[in-house]
């Protein structure tokens, strides 16, 4: 019995691990994403609330996503692109209102809703919950469809434990890496103090680089998820065009590929949020909220945390 079941949990671990390997690309963007959501935040408050954002990932995947994905490829898989469709957009949105904010146009709510950590919270899960997602069915549509749906699932929560603790510890450690710092800077030893003094000042250009590959992830992952998305519904000539792309840069290796598809990607990614963007503003304007973008504010995600 124990040797069966030690046989059970060493192929869910490796049917885990390589079903995780595909989606690896959005775990990268998803760890660099989250930082911004607690810059502007007191030192004291930094890890618990990356806490609360793991917790919130944690219950994405095991009390929304693992469910309604198995549910949907059983019984109604055509639903799926149509849902990463309308998330991807949703993605494509926030992207874009934060290339906006660079250029000093923002909807008035950076400020507040930086000092307001319950908010941070919950836009930090709302867009956890889209890259959860697809990191959950790239590792769905690579499992062996023979598993069984006990394995399956087992699989599947291996796979959301084993991603949340590499985000979020990721997450937790660049934005403690500043502590680290001034710790080092208090240290008797020159070298040691230095070092910690180099740290503690390069953290806000770090965290602004942070900022800006985050939301070039957001553009490029929502951007990507649309155009193979609406590849999957009929409406392909998106991603025939991407392909075409591919192709070409195809002789130069497959990080130029990998470069192309990720520019084209963020490029669709940021004129569908611009549209939305539109819209959103067209339907306040027409409702009689008149939302207006405001200047001066900092950008969401590139406020130095102060020690």
């Amino acid at each position: 019995m124990s040797v069966g079941l030690l046989a059970v949990v060493d192929d869910i671990l490796t049917a885990a691990l390589k079903a995780s390997a595909k989606a690896a690309g959005v775990v990268i963007d998803d760890a660099a994403v989250t930082p911004q959501y607690v810059q502007g935040l007191t030192p004291a408050r930094e890890l618990p609330v990356v806490g609360k954002i793991a917790l919130g990932s944690i219950a994405n995947k095991f009390l929304i996503i693992i469910p309604i994905a198995l549910v949907l490829t059983a019984f109604a898989p055509w639903v799926l692109p149509y849902l990463l469709i309308i998330g991807g957009t949703y993605l494509c949105f926030e992207g874009a209102e934060k290339v906006l904010e660079w250029f000093g146009f923002g909807h008035g709510h950076g400020e507040e809703g930086a000092r307001d950590e319950k908010r941070l919270v919950w836009g930090a899960i709302r867009t956890d919950l889209i890259l959860s997602t697809e990191i959950m069915l790239i590792s769905l549509a690579n499992l062996d469809p023979q598993l069984g749906i006990w394995q399956t699932l087992g699989v599947l929560a291996v796979i959301a434990v084993l991603m949340t603790g590499v985000v979020y510890g990721a997450v937790a450690l660049l934005v403690k890496i500043d502590d680290v710092g001034l710790k080092m800077a208090k240290n008797p030893v020159r070298r040691v103090r230095h070092t910690g003094t180099r740290i503690v000042r390069s953290m806000p250009a770090v965290f602004r680089v942070i900022s800006v590959i985050g939301t070039v992830a957001m553009l490029w992952v929502g951007g990507h998820l649309v155009i193979v998305n609406l590849g999957e519904v009929g409406l392909s000539w998106l991603a025939d065009l991407l392909h075409s792309i591919e192709e070409l840069l195809a002789p130069l290796g497959g990080f130029v590929v990998w470069l192309g598809d990720t520019a084209v990607s963020a490029v669709v990614g940021m004129l569908v949020g611009l549209v939305v963007v539109g819209v959103v503003l067209g339907i306040g304007r027409m409702l009689g909220k008149r939302p207006s973008f405001e200047e001066g504010h900092a950008p969401t995600g590139t406020v130095p945390v102060q020690h």
